[in-house]
């Protein structure tokens, strides 16, 4: 909780007696600090359609409020967002009053939380069955739809709640909602119906709408939220008809006379049959435990569906059992949104260290008091250079925002200076090397720091050990960052050459804690199968500055041979492809440094080989941008991107409408929906496969 995020806060709840006056202060002071943050960010998302925090930080915000107020019941502000919904109707359209207010739904964000939802509704509903509807939880605009003898008469969106914007002359442009309604059945509609619902863009509209947009030269949109937004806002409905809106109904909030549907799931089933859209997953289950089921099933299949959603809604199915259940102030108790893991969330900067690269690098990286975001906890994250931690003014002790890029790497989005703390440190780039001490320099004109160290800084031999080992380089299993620091530690390596001499002193491997017979002989084992190599890994192992797989290869491929290499000067280097000034200067540098001809000499001397590297003197796919998806079984996609780049094309891990091709194996998802959007030419395996072929490529 944000609760636990703020020290002040903190210190405020801890205290023995939580009503005592003095305290008061500090409490209000709180509370209206989360106010005003909730106001502007509420203005932000509901009103300007342009949300300035992530849905788990505003989350994070409310629930900080919503706790202070169940402590401290008799400081609560008149003001509070606690008991509203949205924010306020634009004064360019007609504010319409509704009859029924639209209330917001409660938040469960883990199973313990839907558990004791589940045991408040069965509380309340005491000795009678109870099943639970379940939707999707979708990320667009709600919106109220009035119909009169079945004919659309009014749309009204959410608003605070109370009062909305009269958005009809938009709502009729929307392709899919039905401005008649006739029953299949041949039944007579309600005389008054209202229905609610989610105005939304479809994930392949939006990425047309985009795409468009980019070839217009206009600006893009965020997401799809914003895109319907802003669409449905639109005073010229001429504008909003060019946009590919879509309306899913969620529930009935009137119907004169009432409708017969019994549950839920009927309402929505008869929604259906009178021409609306619905959830594309609808489903109602006996038991909490199914709840979770489902929820962990569309959670995995989300990235496949045709809307975004950020969670699914948890509904008593029952409209008798809703009726009992009631609402509370803001939220009905007999439904909640089931959130999936925040991608972003809030924590504080404990401290910063400082990481030593293989080239000298120093990197800060941040300790966080641990957060759960994205589904996992995210307790480091790297604040890359000096330069960035400037950018962001990231001070030990502030409060950050941290979000997960691609879902995977943890990311400081913003910091918090709201909450920071007079004693806030300012962090300063070190004038020593944190490791072994030599001087820090930062040349004029670049980002990143370095220690000046070189190879006799315990850091940089790790890593470079490290990197030379990795699989992508001479692919020694087994030697690990644990091996690498024991081994140097004792003295038996001192740079990569001596790996290749660790079989005279198998008795002192045998010596390191927790490396037994069996494990030193398969790692034996492992270095001598790495001696057979290819030029193009060799030159990757070696750890040049600058020079990752793609130049490795196309340096390979240049000069064949290490001599060649060795007798390249700066305009010969540059002539390979991808190599430049900058890079050309690092790679001639390494060659003629003399520690590094000393090693790279041993390395060859203690059997390291490579076959004869052959130069394609044919690249058909020169130019082209290919994209890999999907799992292989023939190969893996390192190979098939080796394969890729050996015929000249670029190999990107996005797809967009420069695309020449996609190679799709088992469980293609997202990538291979975007390229039929797009029309991009997709091959399967086996179709890749006879197309290599006809370039001399066997597979």
């Amino acid at each position: 909780m944000i609760s636990d995020l703020f020290d002040d806060l903190e210190d405020v709840a801890n205290q023995e007696d939580r009503h005592v006056n003095q305290d008061n202060t500090d409490v209000v002071a709180k509370m209206r600090q989360l106010i005003e943050l909730l106001r502007q960010h509420s203005h932000a998302y509901y009103v300007m359609d342009a949300p300035s925090i992530d849905d788990g930080e505003y989350d994070q915000l409310f629930f900080s409020l919503k706790k202070l107020e169940e402590e401290y019941p008799a400081l609560v502000q008149s003001d509070s967002p606690i008991a509203r919904v949205g924010g306020q109707a634009l004064g360019q359209f007609n504010s319409v009053v509704h009859q029924v207010p639209m209330l917001s739904l409660g938040n469960v964000f883990n199973h313990e939380d839907l558990q004791s939802f589940d045991q408040r509704v069965r509380d309340r509903l005491a000795g009678q069955k109870i099943q639970y509807e379940l939707e999707l939880k979708l990320d667009g605009l709600a919106v109220s739809l009035h119909y009169h003898d079945g004919k659309l008469v009014q749309a009204v969106t959410r608003g605070d709640g109370e009062t909305g914007e009269d958005v009809t002359h938009n709502a009729l442009t929307i392709r899919n909602l039905p401005l008649l309604l006739v029953d299949p059945l041949g039944k007579p509609t309600p005389r008054v119906l209202e229905v609610r619902g989610e105005v939304l863009i479809p994930k392949s509209g939006f990425a047309k709408l985009n795409r468009e947009a980019e070839e217009k030269g206009l600006k893009t949109y965020v997401n799809p939220r914003n895109a319907a937004a802003g669409s449905l806002r639109q005073l010229d409905p001429a504008i909003a008809a060019t946009r590919p809106l879509a309306f899913y109904a969620y529930s009935i909030a009137q119907s004169e006379p009432l409708h017969d549907n019994v549950t839920q799931s009927e309402s929505l089933y008869w929604l259906k049959s009178l021409g609306f859209t619905v959830s594309e997953r609808l489903e109602v289950v006996d038991s909490v435990e199914a709840v979770q089921a489902v929820y962990d099933q569309i959670n995995a299949e989300r990235e496949y569906l045709l809307v975004e959603i950020d969670g699914m809604v948890v509904k008593v199915d029952s409209l008798r059992q809703q009726q009992q259940l009631a609402f509370l102030s803001r939220e009905p108790r007999w439904a909640t949104a089931y959130k999936f893991p925040a991608k972003a969330a809030l924590t504080t900067v404990e401290q910063i260290d400082w990481q030593v690269g293989r080239t000298g690098t120093l990197t800060p990286v941040a300790r966080l008091n641990p957060v759960f975001v994205g589904g996992v906890t995210v307790s480091n994250v790297t604040l890359h250079n000096i330069g960035e931690i400037q950018r962001l003014d990231v001070r030990v002790g502030d409060t950050i925002s941290v979000y997960r890029t691609g879902d995977v790497i943890p990311k400081v989005e913003r910091v918090w200076p709201e909450f920071r703390p007079v004693s806030a440190q300012e962090v300063v780039l070190p004038s020593d090397c944190p490791v072994c001490e030599s001087p820090v320099v930062m040349p004029e004109g670049e980002a990143l720091a370095r220690c000046t160290g070189g190879l006799f800084c315990p850091a940089q031999r790790i890593e470079a050990i490290r990197h030379f080992v990795s699989r992508k380089a001479m692919d020694i299993d087994g030697l690990g960052e644990r091996w690498a620091e024991a081994l140097l530690s004792q003295g038996l390596v001192q740079d990569v050459s001596y790996l290749y001499q660790l079989y005279t002193r198998r008795d002192e491997l045998l010596t390191i804690e927790k490396m037994g017979e069996k494990s030193v002989q398969n790692l034996l084992e492992a270095i001598e199968s790495s001696k057979k190599t290819t030029f193009s890994r060799f030159i990757f192992a070696l750890g040049i500055r600058g020079v990752g797989e793609n130049t490795s290869r196309n340096l390979a491929e240049q000069f064949q041979t290490l001599d060649a290499l060795f007798a390249a000067d700066l305009e010969n280097l540059k002539m390979t492809a991808d190599v430049g000034e900058i890079s050309a200067q690092w790679i001639y540098s390494f060659l003629r440094d003399d520690h590094n001809k000393e090693v790279i000499e041993r390395l060859i001397a203690a059997g390291v080989h490579w076959d004869a590297t052959a130069k394609r003197t044919r690249q058909p796919l020169t130019g082209e941008s290919w994209v890999l998806t999907g799992t292989l079984s023939r190969f893996t996609r390192e190979q098939a991107t080796m394969i890729l780049q050996e015929l000249g094309a670029r190999v990107s891990g996005s797809i967009s409408a420069k695309t020449k091709a996609l190679v799709a194996g088992e469980k293609a998802g997202s990538k291979l929906a975007k390229a039929q959007e797009l029309g991009v030419q997709t091959l399967t395996e086996d179709e890749f496969v006879a197309f290599v072929a006809t370039h001399g490529v066997e597979l």
